[in-house]
């Protein structure tokens, strides 16, 4: 297979990832770095900082349209990004010092974690909530539309969401992904964020915590041009499809083919890892 061929297919692959992701709302990256290290046997140091690119561009174009139409909460999503870049600046750092093999076993159990999260069933919301003097004092209380109206919501617990980011930053600075789901059930069951409002403002935060520790693994020379045009090019098509189709799409189906297909790369990468079949090119 010469250099064409190989980026049209790793632009094929990349497309596909794209639109899982976008299905499910965990991120192209999630399936793009399993699949350039187990299936074109990448250097996964090298698949990571491919990933990190291209998740800053699908962030950019997408958080752009969430803040204008109201969903997405500026201030959450700033006070939050200090605790995602530091942990995504720790996680980009840790992983030059990590083996090649460890990195694939984490990325194997977040994978299968990830896979649990996209398929649990939300908890409902309690009719009352209390007002919390920190998240008052700071101003995060919002609003969002709702079929031409406007529902208020009120943010509980800071602290603990603001903890929870530092680990979705580090893991996203480890592993290349954009830990959508940590930050969405870090916003959406530890600080009673809706739904709506925790997936746009995760979607406003992924880019900004992607491209700090982007920049750890240009610095590094792990972003290789050649690797990052055909997969960046491949998820963003692939994540405005997904988008597109998402509203006729049968949720429930996808995230259950989703999960089956992230927990065959989770066991596929933990394998890859253990047995030292995972590392450089």
């Amino acid at each position: 297979m010469n250099t064409l061929e190989m980026a049209v297919v790793i632009w094929l692959a990349s497309l596909l990832a794209g639109f899982l992701g976008a299905l499910t709302g965990l991120g192209g990256g999630v399936v793009v770095v399993p699949l350039l290290t187990l299936g074109f046997h990448f250097d996964i140091r090298y698949a990571i900082g491919a990933s990190l690119v291209s998740v800053i561009a699908t962030s950019s174009g997408a958080a752009a349209a969430y803040v204008k139409e109201g969903y997405a909460n500026l201030r959450i999503g700033i006070l939050l990004e200090i605790a995602t870049t530091s942990g995504a600046l720790a996680g980009a750092f840790l992983a030059a010092y990590l083996l090649p093999q460890a990195v694939a076993v984490i990325f194997g159990i977040v994978l299968v974690c990830s896979a649990y999260l996209s398929g649990r069933p939300r908890r409902a919301r309690p009719g009352h909530q209390e007002l919390d003097p920190l998240a008052s004092r700071l101003r995060l209380d919002g609003s969002y539309p709702v079929e031409g109206n406007w529902i208020e919501y009120h943010i509980r617990n800071v602290p603990g969401g603001f903890g929870a980011m530092f680990i979705a930053g580090v893991l996203s600075g480890l592993l290349g992904i954009g830990s959508g789901a940590m930050k969405v059930l870090a916003m959406d069951q530890i600080m009673r964020v809706p739904f709506k409002v925790s997936t746009t403002t995760s979607n406003f935060m992924i880019g900004v915590t992607a491209a700090a520790s982007a920049g750890v693994y240009l610095n590094r020379g792990y972003v290789a041009p050649g690797l990052v045009m055909p997969v960046m090019l491949g998820i963003l098509p692939g994540a405005l499809l997904g988008a597109r189709l998402l509203p006729r799409a049968e949720t429930r189906l996808l995230r259950i083919l989703f999960a089956a297909v992230i927990l065959f790369l989770a066991a596929e990468m933990i394998y890859g890892g253990l047995s030292g079949h995972v590392g450089g090119v």
